[in-house]
Order: C-alpha cells, then structure tokens, then sequence
C-alpha cells in the first residue's frame, strides 16, 4: 500500500466489477477515497466489502446504483457527487457493447443508446468535475476504451462499439489539449482482452445473431488462455495515472504514445 492518493477523491463508473472494480481497489490502496457508481446496487455493495476487508472505513466509500444511460439519472447521481465535495480523479470505465448484429438489423434507437453510455456519459461527467479539478490545478481523467478503436474491422457486427469508442478517443484527446497546462490531464486506457463478465456475455451470445468470426474469435481467445486479469490491467493504468502525460493512448500491451500536435 501507498500513499500518493492520499487527500484525493477517485470517482470509477463500472465500478461493481472487473476493471472498475479492480481500479477502485488499487485507487484505495494508493490511499484515495472513492465514489463508485454502477447499474448494480449488489455488486457496488460487493466492492464496498471488499474495501471494508482491506481496512477502509466506511465513510471514505460513496457507492451510487444508478444508469448513466439515462440522462436524468445521470445528472441526479452527478448532483450527489458534487454536494460531497470536490472530485480529483475520474476514471470513465462503465460501457455497454451492445448493440451487436448487423448494421442494417439495429435500430438507430440502439445505436444511440450506445452513444449515450459510451460517449454522452464520460463527457456529461467529465463536464461535472473539471471545474473543481481546474480550480484546484490538480486533476486525473482517464477514459477506458479499447484496442478496437485502432482497428475496427477486427469486430464485425460491433460496429456501435467500435464507433463509440473511436469517438471517446478523439473526445479524450481534444480535452487534453484544451486542458493542457492547467494540471489536468486526460487521457485514453486500452485495457487489453480482460477476462470479464463482458467477455463471457460475448461467449455465451447466439453466434447466428452476433456472427460465427466474432463469436469464435471471443471463444478462441478464452479457450486458448490469451486473456489477462481485471487486477493486471488495472495495475498498467494505474502505474501511469500520477503522472503528467496527458493527451496519450496507454495500451497494456504496449508503451503510451502521445499523439502528435
């Protein structure tokens, strides 16, 4: 344990499990205080045992179920965010890969939908706590996103999700050069394949509905032991998150470029 956090507030949306989950433990340990948000008041009350078996009190955890699809909601938990003070550091990880199937059979309502939980939500949050992060010249965005996003063909029938994600990254990287020398900083996580509930999901779909190659290649990938741990990934961002670079592409598996100006 560490205390470089220590005096900070960490807000994980996703934060009932896997990546967020494991980034909400590392952030404790690292000696901040935590704002949880997630659909699932169960698995948000899990993290929060999990916290309270590593000796954080609970006072120091602000767990919130809440759907940051919906706008209303969203701007509901975000008001109770901001009444507990300021926020430094966020870290944008809940998402949603669905809508899968064919472009043509997907309701542009559902493709929508995609953009709110993948693109409006980090956005709509990151608007909230960066008045408090700029005033205080202190503040860490990070964005999770995915290797799809350097190459989308690799998901057929994912086409929200890569397109999503491929908007979040360009969002990331015009914010961080808004904010360059403020001391925020923002910037993209590519967590790697994680071994996740997401992942499983994708296992267990119909391959006549998401497609034969996606579905395989999720299979594949489980099959073969290629994935990483929620814990593994969650240590490469969190090993970068102190840092002063901003504006970059962190990708586990490789090191972080930034983009150039």
């Amino acid at each position: 344990m560490t205390d470089k956090f220590a005096g900070k507030t960490a807000l994980v949306t996703g934060a009932g499990r896997g990546i967020g989950r494991a980034v909400a433990l590392g952030l404790a340990d690292a000696g901040a205080d935590l704002i949880l948000l997630a659909r699932s008041s169960d698995q948000l009350e899990a993290t929060r045992a999990a916290l309270a078996d590593r000796g954080m009190a609970r006072g120091r955890v602000l767990v919130i179920a809440t759907d940051l699809g919906d706008e209303g909601l969203r701007a509901q938990a975000m008001r109770t965010v901001l009444a507990r003070g300021r926020v430094d550091i966020l870290i944008n990880n809940a998402a949603t890969v669905e809508p899968l199937g064919t472009t043509a059979e997907i309701p542009s309502a559902d493709v929508r939908w995609a953009f709110e939980v993948n693109v409006i939500a980090p956005a709509a949050l990151t608007a909230a706590v960066l008045p408090g992060m700029t005033q205080a010249g202190w503040g860490r965005i990070v964005n999770v996103s995915s290797g799809i996003a350097a190459r989308p063909e690799a998901m057929v029938r994912g086409n929200a999700y890569a397109a999503t994600k491929a908007a979040l990254e360009a969002h990331t990287v015009n914010l961080a050069a808004e904010l360059r020398g403020t001391g925020v900083t923002a910037n993209v996580f590519r967590p790697g394949r994680v071994d996740t509930a997401m992942q499983e999901w994708i296992r267990g779909q119909d391959p006549d509905r998401i497609g034969a190659a996606l579905h395989g290649r999720f299979t594949k990938m489980y099959a073969e032991q290629a994935l990483i741990t929620p814990e593994q990934s969650a240590h490469a961002l969190l090993a970068r998150l102190e840092g002063p670079q901003t504006g970059a592409i962190w990708d586990v598996e490789e090191p972080a470029t930034a983009p150039k100006p």
